[in-house]
């Protein structure tokens, strides 16, 4: 079967030989780099998805609560439960519970791309509740003054409660990449594809402790980008 650009159809030997270690090895060499791009693309693909969904969520949360623009007690509690009910689910046994609805949505249950829909339904609650925390942290001060100047909710949310705790939100979605990033490895011990399927198929079921500690420094470095930009982006829309 030839290599193709997919982890999961990737053909590799079974056992290398002794000097085809590290970057000779034909693991490394065949599958390294798509496990890179499927970590990467998957990792994308469940942010963007967590950040257009959760975000709503949690500016609603932060609205209809206690003091909130659009208190709605009976609403934020139903939704409080929905999102802490979520969040109180280990993502191994949510992956597998929800293997149907992924089918049905990705058409498979195996793949960095199925591995996309329990990503993202793992995180959105987890990232609703960090920008419900991002936006409480905004000034009070700065609300009574918009409401004074006559300022409708809808731009009281949009211009000053989302403007002022921005740079906190982007703080936010790099939590967020980086978590997902450590699931995705983890969905990879399920077939999801990226460097975790690379460790457990080759590192750890074929005893090659240098794709191992490859897959490992891969996920560190991929990590430590998003990490470093996350920080820029969330610097430069930071004016206080």
């Amino acid at each position: 079967m030839p290599a193709t650009a997919s982890l999961t159809h990737a053909w590799v030997p079974l056992v290398a030989n002794g000097d085809e270690t590290w970057f000779n090895n034909p693991a490394v060499q065949r599958a390294f780099w798509p496990g890179v791009w499927e970590t990467l693309a998957m990792t994308g693909l469940s942010t963007l998805f967590t950040v257009i969904i959760g975000l709503p969520l949690g500016l609603v949360l932060i609205a209809t609560g206690r003091g909130g623009l659009f208190t709605n007690k009976p609403l934020h509690q139903v939704l409080a439960f929905i999102v802490n009910f979520g969040r109180s689910i280990p993502f191994l046994i949510l992956m597998i519970a929800i293997i149907p609805f992924t089918r049905l949505v990705a058409g498979s249950s195996i793949g960095w791309k199925a591995a996309v829909v329990p990503l993202t339904v793992a995180a959105i609650p987890f990232f609703a509740r960090l920008v419900e925390t991002a936006v409480r942290s905004v000034d009070d001060g700065k609300i009574e003054a918009a409401q004074m100047m006559g300022a409708t909710r809808g731009q009281i949310m949009r211009d000053v409660q989302v403007r002022e705790a921005l740079p906190a939100i982007i703080d936010a979605i790099t939590v967020l990449a980086i978590t997902l990033i450590g699931y995705g490895a983890m969905a990879g011990a399920l077939g999801g594809g990226g460097l975790g399927q690379l460790a457990m198929n080759y590192g750890y079921n074929r005893f090659m402790p240098d794709v191992m500690v490859l897959a490992v420094i891969g996920v560190y470095v991929i990590v430590q980008i998003v990490q470093m930009v996350g920080d820029m982006c969330s610097r430069l829309v930071d004016h206080r």
